[in-house]
């Protein structure tokens, strides 16, 4: 509970930070990254009551040094009680150690963080996609507006910004690991897909776009590493051969709209593409990267993420981010890749490239959780199998502007989340 007005505290600052001296963002950065250090120094302290009065106090002082409303609240962020054990997951703590200590957890203490550890503000524009390394928790990537591409290592003490990657002369709209994490592939609006190699930190090769056409998606096809799949804001979804920088024969299909999102089962036998209009196609890799259409299913609003999982192999599952104030999630019904909607959870999206991601460690959880975050400014835990009027088993406040891009570790013992504003926040699990 102490933990969930923590949380609280560091939000109203940040909520008040945009208001702290405007025009020396240097110092806005500096004093939030000083509030968290203050926040987890003080971890310990848990009157609940005082902490109460102290943050109203604060909002109120807050209010009246800058003369804006704020209407945080001082209840606890989790919308179900948490208990009082005193389990907790240490960062360094290996995943096989904590499995026990999972299964005897409710879902909400399992999604209960501790605090903030760490803060990046290295981009100067929105970051609307962030991406940790597979099976790698200290490698992640962020994509900017800015036209950079950043690597963190967010375990090294302290956490740094390792390298940026400058190659776009436009925003980043994309980017992905290739499974062994040696390669990255990014794509912008300035209609180029760029492949990296990361240990070299240098571009490979760079590929403009079949049409010419601004480029919002992409990802590495899972069975195939040359290959990467890549949608346009001309409605195309194009197979590229990275190894080669050509496009496949029958590699290419039109979708319509903008084409702003992709996802592929872990076979890379099928993938799902997405658009501005809220249409969602499935398709299949044949061959040497031929693509064909199988079924389709709408939905009410521009589809700015996809997400698949295998569900514990027993319902594959499609999650949808869509700006009509919706997160949408489908059971994948059949081969052909057939969408039947299981749950629609009601989010605070209607503008913004908001994303959303399952929560990967499934099997020892008391329930399933997937993560989005919110045109709020705050990240959202949801239990889909859990209450349907009361989804919600956890909300982080730390952001002062849209939430965009979410990502766990695949341990689970860190999440990352990013704004419009370009703030990256990495949060540690209790």
């Amino acid at each position: 509970m102490a933990a969930a007005f923590q949380q609280q505290i560091f939000a109203l600052d940040a909520r008040f930070n945009a208001y702290r001296a405007p025009n020396n963002p240097n110092f806005k950065t500096l004093y939030i990254r000083r509030r968290s250090q203050l926040l987890r120094e003080n971890a310990k302290f848990k009157d609940i009551e005082t902490i109460k009065k102290y943050i109203h106090i604060r909002s109120q002082l807050l209010q009246r040094r800058y003369g804006v409303q704020d209407n945080i609240s001082i209840s606890s962020s989790s919308s179900r009680p948490r208990s009082s054990s005193k389990v907790s997951l240490a960062v360094d703590e290996p995943l096989t150690a904590t499995i026990k200590k999972k299964n005897d957890m409710t879902i909400s203490e399992n999604y209960a963080f501790s605090g903030v550890h760490h803060i990046f503000d290295q981009h100067t524009d929105q970051v609307s996609v962030v991406k940790f390394a597979n099976n790698d928790r200290s490698k992640l990537c962020c994509a900017s507006h800015d036209g950079t591409v950043s690597i963190c290592d967010v375990t090294a003490t302290p956490p740094k910004v390792s390298f940026i990657l400058e190659g776009h002369t436009k925003a980043v709209t994309g980017c992905d690991w290739s499974a062994s994490n040696e390669l990255l592939v990014s794509v912008g609006l300035d209609g180029v897909l760029c492949l990296w190699d990361v240990a070299r930190r240098r571009r490979l090769r760079a590929v403009p776009d079949q049409l010419g056409a601004p480029m919002l998606c992409c990802v590495f096809q899972p069975a195939n590493n040359n290959m990467v799949i890549a949608g346009n804001a001309r409605g195309m979804v194009e197979v590229l051969n990275v190894s080669t920088g050509i496009y496949p024969r029958g590699g290419s299909s039109i979708l319509g709209g903008r084409v702003m999102a992709i996802a592929c089962e872990s076979s890379g036998r099928m993938f799902w593409a997405a658009n501005d209009k809220g249409v969602i196609v499935s398709y299949r890799v044949e061959g040497a990267g031929g693509v064909s259409k199988l079924r389709r299913a709408t939905v009410g609003g521009a589809v700015t993420c996809l997400s698949w999982s295998p569900w514990l192999a027993r319902h594959p599952a499609l999650l949808v981010s869509a700006a009509d104030h919706s997160l949408y999630l489908f059971r994948i019904a059949d081969r052909e890749g057939n969408l039947s909607l299981k749950k629609r959870f009601a989010t605070l999206h209607s503008s913004h490239l908001v994303k959303s991601t399952f929560c990967p460690i499934m099997s020892f959880r008391r329930g399933v959780c997937v993560v989005s975050g919110g045109e709020d400014a705050c990240v959202y835990f949801l239990d889909i199998e859990g209450h349907e009027d009361q989804p919600v088993v956890n909300k982080l406040q730390g952001h002062a502007s849209p939430v965009l891009g979410v990502s766990f570790s695949y341990d689970e013992s860190l999440l990352a989340s990013s704004d419009a504003s370009g703030l990256v926040i990495i949060w540690r699990r209790s």
